[in-house]
């Protein structure tokens, strides 16, 4: 099956350097029933390795030198990506995510969980640095033919990864 994922555009800001690669929300797209260990191979399967879960709430950060891939595993949560809806450039974007859901943040993108009903989020990396980013080999969820392929261009390129 092939999904295609939400797409979000950030600016840089105050808070974070962000990225000119958009943020990729993909929906219900994780292997059914949703697990730790079926959502670690799933991603695993696509060269995105395992971290941990994600558990602090309300802490805006960003990372310099990884890609990151969440797959919420329980319950719901908000997460604010670009680390700024109050910023006068309006630069950050409240993003609902709920089990079976992935999200793909480009190295350097400002983000923090607002709110969980259930902290459970799993977290796979690409390593990365924010302006010279190093693309992944394959999207974490439809793998080398994937969305990410194609949206995830360098800049002054028209050839994908």
């Amino acid at each position: 099956m092939a999904w295609e994922p939400e797409t979000y555009y950030l600016k840089r800001n105050q808070h974070a350097p962000n990225n000119a690669y958009p943020v990729l929300v993909y929906r219900q797209c994780l292997p059914l029933p949703v697990s730790e260990e079926k959502t670690k191979l799933f991603l695993e399967s696509h060269a995105w390795e395992r971290k941990g879960t994600w558990g602090h709430i309300g802490v805006r950060h960003f990372h310099p030198n990884v890609h990151e891939c969440y797959g919420v595993i329980a319950g719901e949560s908000t997460m604010l990506v670009g680390c700024g809806i109050d910023d006068a450039d309006g630069s950050g974007q409240e993003i609902e995510l709920m089990v079976g859901d992935v999200i793909v943040l480009p190295a350097g993108t400002g983000h923090c969980n607002l709110q969980s009903t259930k902290d459970y989020l799993y977290v796979g990396v690409y390593p990365a640095e924010v302006d010279n980013v190093p693309l992944p080999e394959e999207d974490p969820v439809t793998g080398k033919d994937g969305p990410l392929m194609k949206l995830w261009v360098r800049p002054n390129s028209t050839e994908a990864v």
